[in-house]
């Protein structure tokens, strides 16, 4: 253990095997392996009764998981955290499905990896909190005399103001927030949303040092814009194969890389997608849209809703604009393997990342790495994902507004190559200024300069 204490991470899923690959989870992977400490979270299997923390890796830092019981599973996971909390943060309060059950399985979780968590814990220590499924994580460990520092980083945007009213939690809320001495949020927009609900809907003030206060607990507010391996990815995209694709050198290639959600905006982009195609010269490239869209939480009725929407687009647009030898739209339903998605972004001349709601999406930033600098492609954001408070070399839309991303994707195609370079550029040097080293140092630095809290 350093002088400065180990770090203690704390994730609702843990790499279980092997050395960890991919940004963030490679990024705390350094972090623990450089100070030393403990990283906890879910082993992803389902048992019959609840166990304690097992141990599954062993080296600079230790690796612990449990396990939780089917009815854990469907009830924190399925139930509370996907089927209210995720649906709330993205501003889809129309879709929460509020099951008493389901709250109590989540705060009971909660209390158990709390038990966990402090029976790990040792003075010194620094906690590191991850994401919406853990919100009262902090306030349970509070209550079992955890004194520690305690950081917490939701990787999803936070909800609206006014549709906080349709959470269960409302009146917890705020004492989960403020148990943490460090909230992370992904973009300015994020803290705004939150300092603007403290100040609204409960009794929290700011003091002196710009730091709130809720009864006896001060708190901090701020956000870290989180990056990613900047230079992994773009040798990963170097070394890819870019013909992986039967597509012809001349025709272009537009791609969207999402997990299948409904935050995502994927249907307003299929949709897009067919009015480009309706307006497009006869003359032009032919242009085909791959959509990668592995499924998930597909347990959810809203997530099987939304697949079936998008087969059904899919089919219409082809059917009306596919030729003998072109297909327009290639909806792929499976996750593809990280070095495949390289070599796509970077044969892609045009990425769409257009969600109705994100936290950041690094879809966007991987699509800049992976980019030839020579002859890079362009990228369509939307105004909704965290990445256009940083990414102002993208071309910006409303992805509501399915006429003006039909023609921003006009644009893209159609853009000089002069243009195209100076959008690379802008876009490079902000994500090799905030990559995911600096995300991971600056929030430990801000969480070790946090007071101590103490803790009655």
């Amino acid at each position: 253990m350093t002088s400065e204490g180990r770090l203690v991470v704390v994730s609702n899923r843990i790499p279980t095997e092997g050395t960890p690959s991919g940004g963030l989870v490679v990024a705390l992977h350094e972090a623990l392996e450089h100070r030393g400490g403990v990283w906890i979270g879910s082993s992803g299997n389902q048992v019959e009764e609840s166990n304690g923390l097992h141990k599954i890796a062993e080296g600079k830092y230790l690796r612990l998981a449990y396990d939780l019981t089917k009815a854990e599973h469907e009830g924190f996971y399925l139930g509370h955290a996907n089927s209210v909390l995720w649906p709330l943060f993205h501003h889809r309060a129309d879709l929460i499905d509020v099951d008493q059950e389901a709250r109590r399985q989540y705060l009971a979780v909660n209390r158990r990896v709390a038990e966990m968590v402090a029976e790990v814990v040792e003075p010194g220590d620094i906690l590191w909190i991850h994401d919406y499924h853990f919100l009262p994580l902090a306030s349970e460990l509070r209550s079992l005399g955890i004194s520690n520092r305690i950081g917490f980083f939701l990787h999803i945007p936070f909800p609206n103001p006014s549709d906080i009213a349709a959470l269960p939690d409302r009146r917890q809320l705020g004492g989960w927030l403020s148990a943490y001495d460090l909230i992370g949020l992904q973009t300015q927009r994020d803290v705004s949303n939150c300092l603007e609900w403290l100040r609204a809907d409960t009794d929290a003030e700011f003091t002196l040092r710009g730091r709130m206060r809720l009864d006896s607990r001060s708190f901090e507010v701020r956000s870290f814009p989180i990056g990613i391996d900047v230079e992994g990815f773009q040798q990963a995209a170097e070394k890819a194969d870019i013909t992986i694709t039967d597509l012809p050198p001349q025709q272009k290639l537009v791609l969207g890389v999402d997990r299948l959600d409904y935050s995502k905006g994927l249907p307003n982009r299929l949709e897009a997608f067919g009015k480009y195609l309706s307006m497009r010269d006869e003359d032009a490239p032919r242009a085909t849209m791959l959509q990668v869209a592995p499924p998930s939480r597909e347990d959810v009725e809203a997530y099987r809703d939304i697949r079936q929407e998008l087969e059904s687009m899919a089919g219409s647009v082809n059917g009306e604009y596919a030729e003998i030898d072109w297909t327009p739209i290639r909806y792929l339903r499976r996750p593809l393997p990280r070095d495949t998605l390289a070599g796509l972004y970077r044969r892609a001349d045009v990425c769409l990342v257009t969600p109705l709601a994100d936290g950041m999406n690094l879809v966007a930033k991987e699509y800049v790495a992976a980019q030839d600098g020579t002859n890079p492609g362009v990228l369509i954001l939307s105004h909704f994902a965290g990445a256009a408070e940083q990414l102002d070399g993208a071309l910006m839309v409303n992805p509501y507004d399915t006429v003006s991303m039909a023609e921003a994707i006009k644009q893209a195609l159609d853009m000089s190559l002069h243009e195209r370079r100076a959008r690379w550029l802008s876009m490079m040097q902000v994500i090799r200024e905030t990559d995911i080293d600096w995300w991971t140092d600056n929030f430990l630095r801000a969480l070790q300069s946090q007071p101590q809290m103490k803790v009655a």
